[in-house]
C-alpha cells in the first residue's frame, strides 16, 4: 500500500520520499529500488536507533525535510489508505495560512478513537478529545498531515507522539486546520483492515481510473494484476484481488478476497480467499486457503493442504491442514 502512497505523491510534483524506518531499512530499499526508478522519485531512509514515536522520526529527518524553499512537506502514516487527495490539501493549507493542516475523516463510532474537534466553517481545530464517552464529534485524525518547516522547531529529538504533544499545542494557538478527507478511508494495521482496505482502493480504482483493473472472462469485480504476473487456463480470479510482481497463478486456480504477494506461485486448481499471501510462498495443487489465513515471507503450503485462518510465520512448510486460526512459529 506504501507504493500507492508514493505515487499519490509524484502525482503531484513530490521529488523526494523519505522513509521513517527503524528495522532492516535496506530490505524496504532493496525493495523500493525497481518502483524508484520506474516512477522517477528519490526514495530515501531516515533509520531510528530506537523507537521515537510519531513525532521524533521527524526531528531525526529534519535536514532532509528542510531546504531554501520554505515549502510545507507531507507526512503520512504507512498503514492507512484512502484517495489521497493532496493537490487539494495544499490549497487548503494555503488559503488558511495557519502552520499546519491535518485530513480528519468521518466515522460511525467516534467513541474508539481521538475525536477531532473543529470549527465547521474555517476548519479551525479547536481540541482533541481522546475516546469521548458523550458525543462531541465524528471526524478522527486520519493520519495524512501538510507541515510548515517551523513544526520541526517544536519536536525534539526525542520519543515524542505528534498526535498528543504536538498537535494540542499548536491547535491552542489557533494555527492548526482540519481538511475533512472526501471518500474513503481505512487503517489497515490489522490483516482483516487491510482486506477491507483492498476492497476500498479497488472500488475507487473502478471509479477514477478503471483502465487500470484487469478485464476478461476469468475476471469478476475488482482486480488488479500486475503487469510480469502470468495467469493459466480455467481461473476465476475476483473479486477484490490484487496479484503481485513476478506472481505465477497456474491453472484453475480460484481466488477472492485476497492479496497475493511479489514472487507468489499457485499451483493448480488451488483456491484461495479472505487472505494475505506473502512474498515468494507457494499454495499446492488443491489447497484451500480461507478465513483470514496470513502466510508470511516463503511459506510453502503442500497440495491439498487447508487451511483456516493460520498465521504462519516465514520460512515455514505446511505439510498438515490448518483447522482452525491458530499461529504456526
Amino acid at each position: 500500500m506504501i507504493l500507492h502512497q508514493i505515487e499519490a505523491l509524484k502525482a503531484i510534483g513530490v521529488t523526494e520520499v523519505v522513509l521513517a524506518i527503524n528495522y532492516q531499512p535496506e530490505v524496504m530499499l532493496n525493495f523500493l529500488k525497481e518502483f524508484e526508478t520506474k516512477v522517477g522519485i528519490k526514495i530515501t531512509c531516515s533509520q531510528e536507533t530506537e523507537p521515537l514515536g510519531t513525532a521524533g522520526p521527524l526531528a531525526l529527518a529534519r535536514d532532509k525535510l528542510i531546504d531554501q524553499s520554505g515549502e510545507p512537506f507531507f507526512v503520512l502514516n504507512s498503514d492507512v489508505i484512502s484517495e489521497y487527495p493532496l493537490k487539494e490539501m495544499i490549497e487548503f493549507h494555503k488559503s488558511h495560512g495557519g502552520e499546519a493542516s491535518i485530513m480528519v475523516t468521518k466515522v460511525d463510532e467516534p467513541s474508539k478513537y481521538g475525536v477531532v474537534v473543529l470549527e465547521e466553517s474555517t476548519g479551525k481545530v479547536e481540541k482533541f478529545v481522546e475516546k469521548p464517552k458523550l458525543f462531541v464529534g465524528n471526524k478522527i485524525n486520519a493520519g495524512i498531515y501538510l507541515l510548515n518547516p517551523e513544526v520541526l522547531d517544536r519536536i525534539q529529538l526525542r520519543p515524542t507522539s505528534i498526535e498528543k504533544e504536538v498537535f494540542p499545542k499548536i491547535a491552542s494557538e489557533n494555527k492548526l486546520f482540519a481538511m475533512v478527507l472526501p471518500g474513503f478511508w481505512m487503517d489497515i494495521g490489522q490483516p482483516k483492515d487491510y482486506i477491507t482496505g483492498l476492497r476500498l482502493y479497488l472500488d475507487s480504482l473502478r471509479k477514477k481510473s478503471s483502465s487500470k483493473l484487469a478485464k476478461g472472462t476469468h475476471i469478476v469485480g475488482n482486480v488488479l494484476v500486475d503487469e510480469t504476473a502470468t495467469i493459466g487456463e480455467g481461473c476465476l480470479i475476483g473479486p477484490d484481488v490484487a496479484i503481485g510482481p513476478g506472481c505465477v497463478v497456474e491453472s484453475g486456480v480460484r481466488l477472492s478476497r485476497c492479496t497475493v504477494m511479489r514472487g507468489v506461485r499457485i499451483k493448480k486448481h488451488a483456491c484461495i480467499s479472505g487472505s494475505i499471501i506473502g512474498w515468494h510462498s507457494t499454495v499446492g495443487q488443491w489447497a484451500r486457503v480461507e478465513n483470514m489465513t496470513i502466510l508470511g515471507e516463503d511459506v510453502h503450503v503442500s497440495d491439498e493442504i487447508y487451511s483456516n485462518g493460520g498465521v504462519v510465520l516465514p520460512h515455514k512448510e505446511i505439510k498438515s491442514s490448518i483447522l482452525k486460526p491458530e499461529i504456526v512459529m
